[in-house]
């Protein structure tokens, strides 16, 4: 009987993995990881029947990638397919808009990412019925009924709410529906939404994933073969590909991801315990905090709890004073990456938050430079 896990991808640790994730094997003279591969057609004699034939279609830097993803995603697991993005937002639309037809029903969160409403006006131009209902409480199970697909956004972004996934999973394929998990803002070392049952991850790879904020990324990665056929074909027919230099850049980013989550997760609790203690009341949101009304969930399905902080302050002003006196924190949207941002989230308009809202990524530096730099600039906002 052949060993199912020939690589030992399920018992490495996360940090071995991460560094050798989808690497091909070492060939003499040869690059670790290959360079990028500039394509858009190959030698193609005869039938066309070999794996690269037309760039929109595969590129074998990608390949290289969506097997790294996948080792991530679901280590040690026969089966499962990832297939890369041009970004975030073509992995969502393509998951969503090559599942669903007119007269089908999604359910949606209606705190997750700022863009859903957009695509919510899309889904329902095309005659699908789309219903949303907040991700704390597990709330999304209340309009359930009859649903195709379950949308979920755990931790939330921004407002860092989380949600039984296992249990919203297995109410959903009782009733039919399929589930599609957004895994962006946990990363794959924060959860790993197939193992709790969903039936798609779903991910911006822009943001911690990848980790630079330089560039532009995305991912799906499932288990059920046809669902996934379905995802591919999506993508070929609009073309939402990345450029391969991206693809490459992206794998090269995975080998320190552990390192960056391990560091930004310990920072985040540190700045959150920060917050939380300070004598104004700021609304700290971390679901690492055990305060915090998402930890009891979280800590039973997430193993770390990700890079973003939220609080509130009391008005725009001081919000905006605050955000003009930090130095060590850029006034940047986005969130992941190893330099810390933060932003009222406001500005965009799109998300139910207070004017003073801010969403918080905390990066790599020392956690002392960050604490003492956020607590002097509130101070100084505060006059």
């Amino acid at each position: 009987m052949s060993d199912p896990d020939p690589r030992g991808l399920a018992s490495d640790g996360d940090g071995t993995r991460a560094v050798r994730a989808g690497l091909p094997e070492p060939v003499k003279y040869e690059p670790t990881l290959p360079g990028p591969v500039f394509a858009a057609h190959f030698h193609l004699p005869g039938e066309p029947t070999g794996p690269y034939t037309y760039g929109r279609d595969e590129n074998p830097t990608w390949t290289l990638l969506e097997r790294a993803v996948g080792e991530l995603e679901a280590p040690g697991e026969d089966g499962v397919e990832t297939l890369v993005f041009a970004s975030g937002m073509a992995a969502i639309s393509s998951v969503l808009f090559s599942q669903l037809r007119s007269g089908d029903a999604v359910v949606l969160p209606g705190d997750g990412y700022q863009a859903l409403p957009l695509v919510r006006a899309q889904l329902e131009a095309y005659g699908i019925e789309v219903r949303t209902a907040p991700t704390g409480g597990d709330a999304q199970l209340g309009v359930l009924d009859g649903a195709k697909l379950l949308w979920i956004e755990t931790p939330s972004n921004p407002g860092l709410d989380v949600c039984d996934i296992r249990r919203l999973a297995s109410e959903a394929h009782a009733r039919g529906a399929l589930v599609a998990v957004d895994n962006t803002l946990a990363t794959p070392l924060g959860q790993r939404p197939l193992e709790l049952g969903a039936d798609f991850s779903v991910a911006s790879g822009t943001k911690q994933l990848t980790g630079h904020g330089d560039l532009l990324l995305g991912y799906v990665t499932g288990r059920d073969a046809e669902a996934m056929s379905a995802v591919r074909r999506w993508r070929k027919i609009v073309g939402a590909i990345p450029g391969p230099m991206e693809a490459w850049l992206a794998h090269r980013s995975l080998a320190t991801l552990h390192l960056r989550v391990e560091r930004q997760s310990a920072n985040a609790l540190a700045v959150a315990e920060a917050l939380r203690d300070r004598s104004e009341e700021l609304g700290v949101r971390y679901p690492g905090l055990p305060a915090d009304p998402s930890y009891a969930v979280a800590s039973r399905q997430m193993r770390r709890f990700g890079c973003v902080v939220s609080f509130t302050l009391p008005t725009r002003a001081r919000a905006e004073r605050f955000l003009d006196t930090l130095r060590l924190v850029d006034d940047a949207t986005s969130f992941g990456g190893v330099r810390s941002t933060a932003e009222r989230r406001g500005r965009w308009g799109g998300d139910a938050v207070p004017e003073g809202f801010i969403r918080m990524s905390v990066g790599a530096e020392d956690p002392e430079d960050l604490v003492a730099d956020l607590q002097r600039a509130l101070d100084k906002s505060a006059g």
